[in-house]
């Protein structure tokens, strides 16, 4: 990973665009604050951290699909965490310098939504660990992750 926003974001705006209002009515607190303003769900408290369930992770704002629970894994860190995305297409990564140090923010390609972060210190060929709030995320365990 490098310094720079990384090539495979594929869109320079979101697709699914709503007004603040029709966010709040959406979506619960936690999941707005997170979603659409950055905020983080504290460690070990997100119902994804310790899932086991088969499924396709998807947007909660947009029902984009994003992860695989394929690539998840128990990182420690108390965060659900997967090696890749499922489509990279699906995912925006950018240089984000918040608090004081660099970080790469992940968001949901479709509608803006912040997702978590990524870090290079994953395990398997990429050394990827997304790094994502339980409450940006819904599962999906239909078989063929298709939405019902």
């Amino acid at each position: 990973m490098t310094d720079t926003t990384h090539t495979q974001n594929q869109t320079d705006a979101p697709a699914v665009a709503k007004t603040d209002t029709e966010w709040r009515e959406q979506l619960s607190p936690e999941q707005y604050e997170v979603l659409r303003h950055k905020a983080t769900e504290r460690p070990f408290t997100g119902k994804y951290v310790d899932e086991k369930r088969d499924g396709t992770y998807r947007c909660a704002g947009c029902g984009a699909e994003l992860f695989s629970s394929d690539t998840k894994f128990d990182s420690g860190t108390g965060w659900p965490s997967f090696t890749e995305p499922a489509n990279r297409a699906n995912v925006k990564l950018d240089a984000d310098y918040s608090y004081g140090m660099h970080r790469i923010e992940v968001t949901c390609a479709a509608c803006g939504g912040h997702l978590g972060h990524v870090f290079s210190d994953g395990p398997g060929a990429t050394n990827e660990r997304y790094c994502i709030n339980s409450c940006s995320l819904s599962l999906d365990e239909s078989q063929d992750g298709e939405s019902a």
